[in-house]
């Protein structure tokens, strides 16, 4: 099973350490801030699998202005923001669904809870959660046999693209840029040129659409790549 990666935005400490603990507990990864700027930053150096985020954060930016920012950037607009805070108005719910979060949990709540309701979402989310199968639209990948199929073919692939293509269909939607992919596929340490990045896009996208298929690698100019069934 693929380990999720969480980001935590929240100024409570003693809540904070009690999340982080509960959720490494459960084999998550988590990143933690507690001021709205530096958790734009972080959002954006690397990929997260999910946003748990304080409306109450304090700070220049409020959490409600960190979750607008964060549906604005190509990079994390489709990442899933979970709001906590003390705030149970419908109202105020009303308005952080609007601003874009997905959830909203209500404290105080249980750790357990939270983490049960963070791995349903994750699991609508992210394919790599449910198991060694992967698939989006026509494409199936069987990460323990290495294998790819789309349409029921079989898509011969050299083992960068299989790590490609896997990190998208792990992240099915969301625009990578060179350097993330680069970060998230060869990694930090790797010393290659982010054009590098392209000429693996270009293999993989020839192997994916042999025999005439619909190209489902969308290109977003000035952002990056994303695995995206509407490009086709």
């Amino acid at each position: 099973m693929a380990r999720a990666r969480l980001l935590l935005v929240e100024d409570d400490v003693a809540l904070a350490e009690l999340l982080i603990w509960n959720f490494e507990r459960e084999d998550f990864t988590v990143e933690h801030t507690a001021d709205g700027e530096e958790a734009l930053m972080l959002a954006r150096e690397q990929p997260h699998d999910l946003v748990l985020l304080d409306w109450m954060i304090e700070g220049e930016i409020s959490g409600i202005e960190v979750c607008r920012r964060l549906r604005r950037l190509p990079e994390t607009a489709n990442v899933p923001i979970i709001m906590l805070t003390a705030r149970g108005e419908e109202e105020d719910r009303v308005r952080g669904l609007e601003t874009g979060a997905d959830d909203y949990v209500t404290k105080p709540f249980s750790p357990r809870e939270l983490v049960a309701r963070v791995g349903a979402v994750l699991r609508r989310v992210r394919p790599a959660l449910a198991g060694e199968r992967l698939a989006y639209s026509d494409i199936e990948m069987d990460t323990v046999a290495h294998r790819v199929k789309r349409g029921g073919d079989s898509v011969p692939l050299g083992p960068t693209e299989f790590r490609l293509l896997r990190h998208f269909l792990e992240h099915p939607g969301r625009v990578f840029s060179r350097e993330r992919l680069l970060d998230s596929v060869w990694g930090r340490e790797a010393d290659i040129e982010p054009r590098t990045v392209d000429v693996h896009i270009r293999r993989l996208r020839k192997a994916i659409n042999e025999g005439g298929r619909s190209d489902i690698i969308r290109t977003v100019r000035s952002a990056g790549y994303a695995l995206d069934e509407e490009a086709a």
